[in-house]
């Protein structure tokens, strides 16, 4: 079974906070794949699907940011799911707006809420990182992140979510650069020039250069 976790903060007022855009995600692709409504369990909301052939159980930690390894720990320990089936979908400053990078491992980079899942599970879980871009000034990140996306973001936003939906089945084979790669091709198709138009068959007798 394959543990995905968005992370982010519980309740409304929270809700569109560059932070949770982990929720956000876990929302999309829950929808997607037809999985089951979502239900408080291991100290967060749980929903259960099948990606492709194999099981998947999405969990938002409703511990907020800080705590958020808890609930990771307590599903992870009920099920024995083990790091590398632990797929992780957060926010991530120093990436910019709309930009996706996989990892593996690792230290923390100062966020609570991968902190916390250290502390809990280990490092050795794999990540989904999100940008949401970086205020310019350490001390104006933590107002920056618990602030909503603004309008120039749903230029991007919505896609991202909806392309990491689709291509998720792929997390399930740990083909996490297949992943990746699928996401940027569904939101930059190559371009498709069009075929060149056959030259016209001279009629027998005539100069085509007359």
């Amino acid at each position: 079974m394959l543990l995905l976790v968005g992370l982010g903060n519980p309740g409304a007022d929270y809700a569109r906070n560059r932070h949770n855009i982990g929720f956000m995600a876990l929302d999309v692709l829950a929808e997607r794949h037809g999985f089951t409504p979502w239900r408080r369990r291991f100290q967060g909301q749980v929903a259960e699907g099948r990606l492709g052939p194999e099981k998947a159980l999405a969990l938002k930690p409703t511990t907020y940011m800080n705590e958020s390894g808890r609930a990771v720990g307590e599903a992870a320990r009920f099920y024995k799911i083990e790091a590398p089936d632990i797929v992780v979908l957060h926010d991530e400053i120093d990436l910019a707006p709309g930009k996706l990078r996989m990892k593996t491992g690792g230290g923390h980079a100062g966020h609570n809420g991968l902190r916390s899942i250290h502390a809990h599970v280990g490092a050795d879980y794999r990540r989904i990182r999100l940008g949401v871009g970086h205020p310019g000034d350490k001390n104006r990140v933590k107002n920056f992140v618990l602030k909503d996306f603004g309008k120039a973001d749903q230029d991007w936003l919505p896609d991202l979510l909806d392309a990491m939906a689709e291509a998720a089945p792929l997390l399930v084979r740990g083909d996490d650069a297949g992943f990746a790669s699928k996401v940027a091709l569904i939101r930059n198709p190559p371009e498709h020039k069009p075929k060149p138009k056959p030259k016209p068959t001279p009629t027998p007798g005539t100069d085509p250069a007359a």
